[in-house]
């Protein structure tokens, strides 16, 4: 299980995740990741209620969808199962303030445990590289 500050629940925020973030994908499951930072403000989540969350840094959060392509609704609650806790265990290394949305394919109902973790680590490791800047990937200042 997630903790609730690092549960994505709002629509917006998904949207700003999707459209906004970087996306990798992998033929069990597509990531998309946004590093704009939590849109809601901090107030909230940074007070007495969550004593763990850093004062003004905000968690990274993360949410999930599977639609019913990966199958019935047995099997589509084992794939959020199974992707909830693969994240939860990854989330350290994102970007404080991240959104990561992680949207399941239909071949992922099928899919064991280590696949998908294959799929994920593979995914993030994509997202979370370093990007080159424009100067060395031009060859500009040589």
């Amino acid at each position: 299980m997630l903790p609730s500050e690092n549960r994505l629940r709002r629509r917006q925020d998904f949207a700003t995740a999707v459209k906004r973030g970087r996306r990798a994908g992998r033929p069990l499951l597509v990531v998309h990741l946004s590093r704009d930072g939590d849109p809601r403000g901090q107030a909230d989540r940074t007070s007495d209620f969550h004593p763990h969350v850093a004062e003004g840094t905000p968690s990274a959060r993360a949410g999930f969808v599977v639609s019913k392509a990966v199958g019935s609704a047995v099997v589509r609650n084992l794939v959020k199962r199974r992707l909830r806790h693969l994240v939860r265990d990854r989330l350290s290394r994102l970007p404080a303030g991240s959104l990561i949305v992680v949207r399941a394919l239909p071949p992922a109902g099928s899919a064991s445990y280590h696949d998908l973790e294959h799929d994920l680590d593979a995914a993030l490791k994509r997202l979370l590289r370093v990007e080159p800047t424009a100067t060395a990937a031009t060859g500009a200042g040589r």
